[in-house]
């Protein structure tokens, strides 16, 4: 019950630097968020959303130069329009690329949508007035971010991909696509959100960090500014990004400080 989470964490909140919200379901986690933002003067974060968002983002500004592609050029498909997907979304089209895809289990998703958040994401994504399946989606994309579920593409999707494809396969824990399956479709930068495979892209990166800042600068929200910023501090931290490497270990040294820095 969304109002219940509410009234608890307006409850505790009076003893609290900061509120990290986790594992909530769109399209409550939306709603929820920003009820709590309008009536408490302390940060308030949902990690799935931001926290991956801000994960994605540092790693596709290094997949990009891995690649050699123009990073605000970038042809993006996004995979799930949930709360990762959605605020995957939101921050790279705030980051400056222009041409995103959003799907659903329906598939494309476009103005004609229902529900309040997917009108919503169809104002700033799909420029090309694309409809159908993430096979149509696929055609001379460059990226695909999967937040969604398990074994939704194949090598023969991949291959529909501009050359030097980038493909984030992040369903826990079985992806859209394993990166074996997806190399062999000729995927050049592959990440996932398993420490068993490089480039694990995971919220963990992200959040102690935001809140360490958040804390000691007593901050009173996470903009989106901040987003951006320690997005880019994240990927800073990889010297020469590769293939195999665009993001730090979640173990690495002096991550959280990173993003602390980016809020202030």
């Amino acid at each position: 019950d969304p109002e219940k989470i509410i009234e608890a964490v307006m409850a505790i909140a009076p003893v609290f630097g900061g509120i990290n919200l986790e594992d909530i379901a769109a399209p409550k986690c939306f709603y929820i968020e920003d009820e709590l933002k309008k009536c408490l003067d302390i940060p308030v974060m949902h990690d799935d959303q931001h926290g991956t968002a801000i994960a994605v983002l540092a790693a596709l500004i290094n997949a990009a130069k891995v690649v050699k592609k123009d990073f605000k050029k970038l042809k993006v498909v996004v995979s799930g329009a949930g709360a990762a997907g959605t605020a995957v979304t939101k921050l790279l089209v705030k980051a400056g690329i222009k041409d995103v895809v959003v799907l659903d289990s329906k598939g494309v998703i476009g103005a004609d949508r229902k529900e309040a958040h997917k009108k919503e994401l169809a104002k700033n994504t799909n420029p090309r007035n694309i409809s159908g399946s993430l096979n149509d989606a696929l055609r001379g994309a460059d990226v695909l971010i999967g937040v969604s579920g398990p074994n939704l593409a194949t090598a023969a999707d991949i291959r529909l991909m501009a050359p030097r494809a980038i493909v984030f396969a992040m369903a826990n824990p079985t992806p859209e696509i394993t990166p074996e399956e997806a190399k062999k479709g000729g995927a050049m930068v592959i990440g996932t959100g398993r420490s068993d495979y490089p480039n694990q892209i995971n919220n963990s990166l992200v959040f102690p960090g935001v809140f360490r800042g958040a804390l000691d600068r007593t901050v009173r929200a996470i903009t989106d500014e901040m987003k951006l910023r320690a997005a880019k501090n994240l990927a800073a931290l990889v010297k020469r990004p590769t293939a195999d490497k665009i993001v730090p270990d979640p173990f690495e040294k002096g991550i959280a400080q990173a993003v602390a820095k980016a809020i202030k």
